[in-house]
């Protein structure tokens, strides 16, 4: 079995690749400004990301919270500040964020220990 990083990420990159595969001129342009909202500017790029982290996690999009985990982590990004955004983002969003807290946090758990088997 594998890891759920690889999983996710392998998942993504390949429907990522056949959605923009099909040329649609929206979609595609959409995909190029998110990317492009991301980047350095006068916000440095790991804020943008913890900010993504945030929206994400209030919107409740459980593929966006593991996506900006992932580029939090990246960015060196600690545990500490990790758990201050999910603070954020349970106050700001409610309780109903808390299940999505528990899947970030099992996440990040394995974004820190790539080796660590599922469901330990």
């Amino acid at each position: 079995m594998s890891h759920p990083v690889e999983e996710f990420n392998d998942y993504r990159t390949r429907m990522n690749e056949l959605i923009l595969g099909k040329k649609n001129k929206v979609i595609n342009r959409l995909f190029n400004l998110d990317t492009n909202t991301y980047e350095e500017g006068v916000l440095p790029q790991a804020t943008k990301e913890m900010l993504g982290l945030v929206a994400s996690m209030v919107l409740r999009c459980d593929d966006c919270i593991r996506y900006h985990l992932g580029k939090c982590h990246e960015q060196g990004i600690g545990t500490e500040a990790i758990y201050e955004i999910f603070a954020v983002a349970n106050i700001v969003g409610g309780t109903i964020v808390i299940p999505h807290t528990r899947r970030a946090a099992e996440y990040w758990e394995f974004l820190l220990a790539p080796d660590r088997p599922m469901g330990n």
